[in-house]
């Protein structure tokens, strides 16, 4: 008897976990389309080839045109790092090339974007302004701590691995490419590779968030996270929540758009305003972007980098943390819609958002497939540990797809 109420309770919250899984996703397939179609507009239009020939060495002008080409640029974590290694390998200041990244993955429209859809308007706030400080405590950090040996050994290094390349003509024009079929089609390309690059993070992250958000309590988050849950948590447990996220995220294969929707479940679950913010700031100090890191500069320059970059997010998360709670503008969770109560389908502007950009992208990819040429993605890591990221974000991701058929099955049975 026992045994059937469990299984019963289980097949429930299965059903319960893969439903809140697609209701996330219906939610923020919109914002996903939206923010890609922009991105890849500006990554058209806007060439790398542009992006290189502007940016130097260190300073003022060449962090800030590091920042804004990132701010443009794709918000997928592997075809940053990619890019950011070119950057680098061809001459841009450690500085420039480490902000171009950082911006990438942390300023990009899309993911803002899909924050507001899961959070509120204070952690877009904290994303875009949060994003600039990470970017300013980075730069300080490396200013104090320059590794000048190592950093020439991982140019080097960064350019044995780029291979001599070729910067090729003059860029075109973007008035020409926005003006012509061809610029278009490009930009249809884009967006399929964009969808291509990140489809395997966002099953599986918006899984683990129907998961969590199903199955896993709140005395879970309270353990996990000190302070959780409480009104006024003391710096210490502030300060352990901020280290807590990105240890977390650490071990994960989840990207910055597949975080999201768990940010939120963490929210709503009590973690602080510092602590979402540290693990949404997590995406690159994860496990295979260090291993993808130490395969383009060596592993001393990838430790150095994941260094720098978990103080500036831990020194962020505080700053942006107390910096609002001083100005009383701190989000309450307690007023946070919680995942499992929000209704997905419901016929609002969403559901004719994603009515619009699911028929734009399925043009855009019919329009890809019917066009000679086709265009790949070069963004990702290369080598080996390409081949094991990938079988192993597929296998995962494969996993999501049946676990998500099985709980919708669940339900009709």
């Amino acid at each position: 008897m026992i045994d059937s109420l469990l299984m019963d309770k289980f097949l429930i919250l299965w059903n319960d976990a893969a439903t809140t899984t697609i209701g996330l996703f219906w939610m923020a397939f919109w914002a996903f389309g939206l923010g890609y179609l922009i991105s890849s507009m500006i990554q058209v239009f806007v060439t790398k080839e542009r992006m290189q020939r502007s940016m130097g060495e260190t300073g003022s002008k060449s962090v800030g045109l590091g920042t804004f080409f990132g701010f443009i640029s794709s918000s997928c974590s592997f075809a940053a790092l990619a890019t950011t290694r070119a950057l680098f390998a061809k001459g841009a200041g450690l500085v420039p090339s480490l902000a171009f990244l950082l911006a990438s993955t942390n300023l990009v429209i899309e993911l803002g974007i899909v924050i507001a859809v899961f959070l509120s308007w204070q952690f877009v706030v904290g994303e875009y302004l949060g994003g600039l400080l990470l970017i300013g405590f980075m730069w300080l950090l490396v200013r104090l701590l320059y590794p000048k040996q190592l950093v020439k050994q991982a140019r080097e290094h960064a350019r044995e691995q780029q291979g001599d390349g070729d910067d090729g003509d003059d860029p075109p024009d973007p008035l020409q490419l926005i003006r012509s079929k061809e610029g278009w089609l490009k930009v249809a390309r884009q967006y399929t590779m964009e969808w291509g690059m990140v489809w395997k993070d966002v099953a599986i992250g918006f899984t683990v968030a129907g998961i969590i958000a199903s199955f896993v309590p709140r005395e879970f988050f309270q353990a996990l996270f000190p302070g959780s849950g409480t009104e006024n948590p003391a710096f210490w447990q502030v300060l352990m929540q901020t280290l807590v996220g990105p240890l977390a995220a650490f071990f994960t294969f989840i990207g910055s758009m597949g975080n999201i929707p768990l940010a939120a479940v963490l929210f709503e679950n009590g973690v602080s305003f510092a602590g979402v913010i540290a693990f949404i700031f997590s995406d690159l100090v994860v496990f295979p972007v260090l291993r993808i890191q130490s395969e383009y500069y060596g592993w001393k320059m990838a430790l150095y980098i994941l260094g720098i970059f978990l103080a500036a997010l831990v020194a962020t998360a505080l700053v942006m943390h107390y910096g609002f709670s001083l100005a009383g503008l701190l989000p309450d969770a307690s007023q946070a819609r919680t995942v499992m109560d929000r209704d997905f389908f419901k016929v609002d502007y969403s559901f004719f958002l994603n009515i619009l950009f699911i028929g734009l992208s399925a043009g855009f990819w019919f329009w890809k497939r019917s066009a000679s040429g086709e265009s790949h993605c070069h963004g990702h890591d290369q080598g080996s540990s390409k081949s094991m990221k990938e079988i192993v974000l597929t296998t995962l991701a494969s996993a999501s797809f049946l676990w998500l058929a099985g709980g919708m099955l669940v339900g009709f049975v």
